[in-house]
């Protein structure tokens, strides 16, 4: 009989590579499990699907705004430029009312909705409010402060990423929203590239 070939230890080199091996394949797979973690929510990226409730506790989902241009902001009562950035979101909520087009302003308060409607209801805001007490949307959505938005298509998918606040009554900043309800959804790939 032919003499096994043996490894440091006694063992089968065979053994050995399978457990180098199968080492190998499960370092891959936690890796690529945790990717998602890691990766920014970036234009021609899906829009990852989330329920939150508005201020009077009706849960909403983002994918009920599919065929929609949908503006989704992540702001805070505390943050001052996010309290710059909303009448100018409130003068393009009603610039664009009536187009297939919703503004989901996601609150990341601690506090209680109370708080957050009389911020709402001291700059006059009418479009739509949700209240994310424990920030999960910071998470899912890879946000690294705040205000940040998200503008995306009809389809569900990111057009722009738009970090810190913007004056949204300039024609200027609107380009991405014009064109989506001019044109309907572009490319996925076609996103972020001007």
């Amino acid at each position: 009989m032919a003499e096994e070939i043996k490894g440091e230890g006694g063992l089968p080199k065979g053994v050995i590579v399978g457990v180098i091996v199968a080492a190998i394949i499960i370092v891959v797979v936690v890796v690529m499990s945790q990717k998602q973690k890691f990766t920014l929510m970036t234009p021609g990226a899906e829009a990852i699907d989330f329920t939150l409730p508005d201020l009077q506790g009706v849960e909403h989902k983002l994918s009920d705004y599919r065929g929609n241009v949908v503006f989704l902001n992540i702001w805070a009562t505390w943050c001052g430029p996010c309290k710059d950035e909303m009448p100018s979101m409130q003068f393009m909520h009603e610039k664009l009312k009536g187009k297939a087009f919703k503004i989901l302003a996601v609150s990341i308060d601690s506090a209680s909705n109370e708080t957050v409607k009389k911020f709402a209801d001291d700059l006059g805001i009418t479009f739509l409010i949700f209240h994310d007490k424990k920030g999960h949307i910071k998470d899912t959505y890879k946000t690294t402060g705040v205000p940040e938005t998200f503008i995306i298509d009809q389809n569900g998918i990111v057009a722009e990423k738009v970090w810190g606040p913007r004056d949204w009554s300039d024609p200027k900043n609107l380009s991405t929203i014009k064109n989506l309800l001019a044109n309907g959804a572009g490319a996925p790939d076609s996103y972020g590239k001007k």
